[in-house]
């Protein structure tokens, strides 16, 4: 236990994909299964990746709470639910670091929002994008369609990590065998390392807003 355990550093993910539907480009055709290997197997894997990497390392100095979400797909409802009726106290938690779609980086570009939330966080990450030979880019706000909006309309620092969109989003062809695992594995230690930068600091992240 750190000296701050009370408080809480948040990594998740959601879990949920379209399931059985008609294609984005055949709305009105028939239903085909949807895998969702990168939206978000990936995102899925990085949180258990993340959670097992953290179990083997030193303790952080603050807590850390690993989720994944269902029905992110239909509205966030999800991580809505436990950012309205949580189950640890809300004002605890520091941050938010959420893993949409980390399974098709390209070139080492990682797209990640939220970076200006809260004061330094854009420096940090800067920092480890460098370590990591990543080219960050600036992936928006603390607001949008994923499941850090949640945390963020709760006044918490968010960081949303994503590798980009290609022509299989949302689409039966969303399959395994396109995903870059490794690739995937370095998001998930880099998602590691800033949580534990998060937890180590004296004084928490001070939320910025940054729609």
């Amino acid at each position: 236990e750190g000296p701050h355990a009370d408080e809480i550093v948040v990594i998740g993910g959601h879990f949920d994909h379209l399931g059985k539907a008609p294609t984005m480009r055949d709305p009105n055709g028939p239903s085909l299964i949807h895998n969702g290997a990168d939206d978000n197997a990936s995102g899925s894997a990085g949180v258990i990746e993340c959670a097992r990497l953290m179990s083997r390392g030193p303790a952080p100095a603050r807590s850390m709470l690993f989720m994944t979400f269902s029905a992110e797909e239909t509205g966030l409802l999800g991580s809505k639910h436990f950012a309205d009726q949580p189950t640890v106290p809300i004002d605890k938690i520091v941050a938010m670091l959420n893993m949409d779609m980390i399974g098709r980086m390209r070139d080492n570009v990682l797209q990640v929002g939220g970076q200006r939330t809260a004061e330094g966080l854009q420096d940090r990450l800067e920092r480890r994008g460098i370590e990591y030979g990543f080219e960050i880019k600036d992936g928006g706000g603390g607001r949008g369609p994923s499941d850090h909006t949640s945390f963020y309309g709760k006044d918490i620092p968010v960081l949303f990590y994503f590798t980009g969109l290609h022509r299989q989003y949302h689409m039966p062809d969303d399959d395994v065998e396109l995903i870059n695992a490794r690739d995937g594995a370095r998001v998930a230690q880099m998602v590691v390392d800033m949580a534990y930068d998060i937890a180590s600091l004296p004084t928490r992240l001070k939320f910025t807003a940054d729609t």
